[in-house]
């Protein structure tokens, strides 16, 4: 019952006492979060504050998108709160990804887009992942290694190789997103890609393929990503 205060439940009507009788299944979102919460504050009470959570993150799941800055945001919510739910969140992403990552073969770019833009959507910054394969094309590891503009100044070779060498990757697939829905690559996108694939070279790991990501609605050929590999240029 969204709105309603801890104090004015039933006392076996409180999250404690219904997570212990019917189990997590039944509980609410808002009664989930207070679980997690555990207290509120003089002003605003456990389910007061969930509330405010899932307010302003739109959803449950919006808050796969937040991290510790952003907790920190919610009044009631201090700095060790904060931190201990940007991990839980980090843990449901992980777990999330792991189911994802059974046997997902990325062998052409609209599946690179069907797997990422799940992920990326929301996002308003440019987020850089390293897509990490086994000879058949088959996802070992996803990465996300770097946030802000891809320019050859951030996105540097050692950053991209590192999982790939980690992981004893056969090969990779560079993807980041562009917050403007239009997946219009950029110069810098182009000499990202030049500098990448020359460093493949040198660390025996295939690059298949670089893909940009947006939004097919703001997509010139309405496919929602671009594919340098379907571009030709990259060979």
């Amino acid at each position: 019952m969204p709105g309603v205060l801890l104090k004015n439940l039933p006392p076996e009507e409180r999250p404690q006492e219904r997570l212990e009788r019917l189990g997590a299944h039944a509980l609410a979102d808002r009664e989930l979060l207070a679980m997690i919460i555990r207290s509120g504050t003089p002003q605003m009470d456990v389910l007061a504050l969930a509330d405010e959570l899932l307010r302003s993150a739109g959803s449950l799941s919006g808050l796969l998108r937040w991290d510790t800055s952003d907790f920190q945001q919610i009044k009631g919510i201090g700095k060790v709160k904060a931190l201990q739910l940007s991990t839980q969140t980090e843990i449901a992403k992980r777990m999330i990804r792991g189911e994802r990552n059974q046997a997902i073969i990325l062998d052409e770019p609209q599946k690179v887009w069907d797997y990422l833009f799940p992920e990326v959507r929301a996002h308003t910054v440019e987020k850089v992942w390293v897509l990490c394969l086994d000879r058949k094309n088959k996802l070992i590891h996803a990465e996300p290694v770097t946030s802000g503009t891809a320019t050859s100044s951030l996105v540097h070779p050692r950053e991209i190789f590192r999982p790939a060498i980690r992981c004893a990757a056969s090969a990779i697939i560079l993807a980041h997103n562009h917050p403007t829905g239009d997946p219009t690559p950029s110069k810098a996108d182009l000499r990202v890609t030049q500098k990448i694939m020359e460093a493949s070279k040198a660390v025996d790991i295939d690059m298949l393929d670089h893909v940009i990501l947006g939004e097919p609605e703001n997509c010139p050929n309405s496919l929602g990503y671009y594919s340098f590999s379907d571009s030709g240029l990259i060979p």
